[in-house]
């Protein structure tokens, strides 16, 4: 569970971003793409922590995969 306040924003706008990609026809290989490369702009920019954009990404990637979230979604 994500504690940091801006660990938290990322995951909203993260897991925003991701449902509309999905409404929009994209695959989930295309999300994991998107996903890969937002975590890279956070490790490089420095935006959080290490620790916390590995713990981002686990939340991101259980979200992304859990049925009940992008299933359902055209």
């Amino acid at each position: 569970m994500l504690q940091d306040t801006r660990a938290i924003r990322f995951y909203q706008r993260l897991t925003d971003a991701l449902v509309e990609l999905r409404q929009r026809g994209y695959s989930l290989d295309e999300l994991r793409l998107y996903l890969d490369g937002y975590l890279a702009a956070l490790r490089h920019g420095s935006e959080l922590e290490p620790y916390l954009v590995h713990r981002l990404e686990e939340e991101t990637v259980r979200f992304m995969y859990d049925p009940a979230n992008l299933t359902g979604v055209s």
